[in-house]
């Protein structure tokens, strides 16, 4: 790659997920969009690539066989501190905890386009650029915070079979119906679905 390439990248990904189509989908539109992509079809695959190419984000399939998502997201944000966003077809009470509790940039609930796919990485980078560098001190999260609002939507998408638009405007509806912030509704309905997951 020339120098003049390597300056054209926005940023290097990966990008895991057994389903070779979804994979192959995700990471001609991410490469299409100025993303240097490394890809992975397993867990294994995707922790050796992490540590020989030290992505500057991960997507993360979740179910798959050997390692999953969540396996693969403990040792990139332990060993390596890469963050990650998971791309799922699961937001039940369980996996929604699973995700906050390992500290996810977001949660794309699929199918997913490329075009909810982009703008999604795009904001996880400007978040990380925006965020304080790693320092030595031990920390339970990746480079930046879960996005509370980012999970709310995937959430809204899943159960009421939405798109990632209409998900935003409802959850902004419930916002307005409530006299509180996006922000503050969505971490609100994050809590009810935990209290659901630890009371199933």
């Amino acid at each position: 790659m020339s120098a003049n390439a390597a300056q054209a990248v926005k940023g290097r990904i990966l990008v895991v997920d057994d389903d070779r189509l979804v994979l192959a989908t995700v990471t001609h539109g991410l490469a299409q969009a100025g993303y240097e992509i490394i890809d992975a079809d397993n867990g294994d695959d995707a922790i050796l690539l992490a540590r020989e190419h030290r992505p500057q984000l991960a997507l993360l399939d979740i179910r798959m066989e050997g390692k999953s998502g969540f396996d693969v997201a403990e040792t990139l944000r332990d060993a390596y501190r890469i963050p990650f966003m998971f791309l799922s077809a699961f937001s039940d009470e369980a996996t929604i905890a699973k995700v906050r509790e390992l500290g996810a940039l977001a949660y794309l609930v699929k199918p997913l386009d490329v075009g909810q796919i982009v703008p999604a990485v795009e904001a996880a980078f400007a978040r990380l650029g925006a965020a304080p560098p790693a320092t030595a001190a031990p920390s339970s999260t990746a480079a930046a915070p879960l996005d509370a609002v980012a999970l709310a939507v995937g959430v809204l998408m899943h159960r009421h079979s939405l798109v990632r638009a209409d998900a935003m405007k409802r959850l902004q509806r419930l916002a307005d119906d409530q006299k509180m912030s996006p922000a503050a509704q969505a971490e609100r309905l994050l809590a009810a679905v935990e209290e659901l997951a630890r009371s199933g």
